[in-house]
């Protein structure tokens, strides 16, 4: 049984690598930096908006996966309380059977930020929105001064506002619900949960990217995570990945 969950996420993280392959690529997008042999100079200043403020667009990828997997990879010290621990171990122990991702409910905000497959940018003054090639999912970032709203309904990706501290942005999401989980390997998140994220464009190539979890109900004090950060992708598109006719749920036994 193991071994048949170990290629079933072998052939998820393939897919992964084929969506990569398959958009456009070479096709010279404007605007992007170029060295004088035509190719895409990534370590060059990051772009502002007119408004002079750090311009986030483009498309980009996570720019190391193991984050996505757990978010405490670099032996970062996660405070779960005892029954946040026994589901995130019952959850990883049975090889994370059991994540909304099986029924093609996609991921939420932590483990989308740590996802190794694009996503697209797109930056005006009073809202980001970044469309997920994955799951064909988005989420919008309102930067217009509003408050995050009073407790409602609950959602996978939440409510998010932002405002910019110097050259990095700030965002904030509340209104989580307690089906999504943190990263693949299961740390709870529930309606409690409240994600600061900190990002940062610190040259056209790459983006940093740290993420703040505060649950009291889930965890017994704030903690922080520096992710690798995404990194650009020069001169190609996003495709069409819709997760339909899923029949794998019914096949995924765990350990």
């Amino acid at each position: 049984m193991a071994t048949s969950r170990t290629v079933l996420l072998f052939v998820i993280l393939l897919s992964m690598f084929v969506s990569l392959s398959a958009q456009w690529v070479h096709y010279p997008a404007p605007g992007i930096p170029r060295t004088p042999d035509g190719k895409p100079n990534l370590s060059a200043p990051a772009p502002k908006t007119p408004d002079g403020k750090p311009d986030l667009s483009g498309i980009w990828a996570a720019t190391n996966g193991k984050y996505f997997q757990d978010l405490g990879a670099d032996g970062v010290e996660i405070p779960m309380l005892p029954w946040a621990k026994t589901l995130y171990e019952e959850r990883k122990g049975n090889l994370q059977k059991g994540h909304p991702s099986e029924r093609c409910l996609g991921h939420g905000v932590t483990d989308f930020d740590a996802h190794a497959t694009p996503r697209r940018v797109i930056q005006t003054p009073t809202a980001i929105a970044i469309l997920f090639e994955s799951y064909h999912q988005y989420r919008q970032i309102l930067l217009d001064g509003r408050p995050l709203p009073e407790a409602g309904l609950p959602a996978y990706l939440g409510y998010s506002i932002g405002k910019w501290d110097g050259d990095t942005l700030v965002v904030e999401t509340s209104g989580l619900n307690d089906k999504g989980w943190l990263d693949m390997n299961g740390h709870p998140q529930t309606e409690a949960t409240h994600i600061t994220e900190r990002f940062r464009r610190v040259n056209f190539g790459h983006i940093d990217v740290q993420v703040t979890i505060d649950d009291p109900t889930a965890y017994s004090r704030p903690w922080t995570v520096a992710l690798a950060g995404w990194d650009f992708l020069p001169d190609v598109d996003l495709i069409e990945a819709i997760c339909e006719n899923e029949r794998d749920f019914q096949h995924l036994v765990g350990k």
